[in-house]
């Protein structure tokens, strides 16, 4: 006893929407892949922002901390 195999004829029409839905699902996919690289890069943006907005040159730390070691010397010939 075989099994009797129904085979399924492929219409050009039938062809040509299953290729249409690929590429939809394509474009679906690149966009939000697109969206997620746009907010991450913003995010980085953000952080370099604020990294060059809030911190210290190392010129400043430098000046701060000759005063500060010159400070200090000062204190300990008083004591």
């Amino acid at each position: 006893m075989k099994k009797e195999v129904k085979t399924k004829k492929m219409t050009v029409d039938k062809l040509a929407i299953m290729v249409a839905k690929g590429f939809e699902e394509v474009n679906r996919n690149m966009a939000s892949i697109e969206n997620n690289l746009i907010y991450h890069i913003g995010g980085v943006n953000r952080r370099l922002d604020d990294m060059s907005l809030n911190r210290v040159k190392y010129e400043d730390h430098d000046k701060l901390k000759a005063r500060m070691e010159f400070i200090e010397k000062k204190l300990e010939i008083k004591k």
